[in-house]
């Protein structure tokens, strides 16, 4: 568990570096996949020419956000518990949810044909996503605790900016809505929306990292 609270930063930014780079990377090994017009979950359909490719590295990348967990808690069980848990949770769903369980719970992207594995990964992966947008909230709240303004403002304005991408995204998802410029392109808005997650995630890895550097 020490070793975990002392690395932990480091296993949240390998995390965050991983799972950006799966869909860029995979994408060079399936030449029918459409960055821009199709969801990043099909890599994982049952179609997919790099599905097992896919399935591990969410795998992987959902570990890497797991083992950061003890050092998340630990950076602010002092602030506050509550909090602190909440910011926990938020990077622990996230990483069982959208990444574990994308690798344990494959997809079939024909609605009709929908199984339990289908639904569990659906499910989880709305969870996740909503622990992936929380997270700079809680940042927010636990500095402004600790009196920090500048990283609260911070971490305030990532998480206004990821909701606004967020809303896009989701607009990019309604039927009727999503024939209109930008929102047509429901592969960009999602990615684009995924961007502004990451970025409090790696920003925070990154201070936390050298924050402990200064301390040893």
């Amino acid at each position: 568990m020490n070793f975990l609270k002392k690395y932990g930063f480091y296993f949240l930014l390998l995390g965050v570096i991983s799972d950006f780079l799966t869909p860029y990377s995979l994408g060079l090994f399936y030449p029918k996949m459409s960055q821009m017009t199709m969801v990043i979950s099909i890599f994982g359909d049952v179609d997919s020419p790099v599905r097992r490719a896919f399935l591990i590295w969410s795998v992987v990348s959902g570990l890497l956000f797991v083992l950061a967990i003890p050092a998340v808690y630990q950076a602010f069980r002092t602030t506050s518990k509550t909090l602190a848990s909440l910011l926990t949770l938020s990077i622990g769903v996230y990483g069982i949810g959208d990444c574990l369980f994308t690798g344990l719970f494959s997809i079939n992207t024909e609605q009709a044909n929908w199984n339990f594995s289908t639904w569990v990964h659906n499910i989880g992966s709305g969870l996740g996503y909503a622990g992936f947008l929380l997270f700079p909230l809680f940042l927010y709240l636990l500095y402004q605790k600790q009196g920090k303004t500048i990283f609260s403002k911070r971490y305030l304005i990532l998480f206004l900016i990821s909701i606004f991408f967020a809303s896009i995204y989701g607009l990019a998802r309604i039927p009727g809505i999503n024939q209109f410029p930008v929102l047509n392109q429901i592969g960009f808005c999602q990615r684009l929306s995924f961007i502004f997650n990451y970025l409090p995630i790696m920003i925070f890895a990154i201070n936390q990292i050298k924050s402990k550097k200064v301390n040893y």
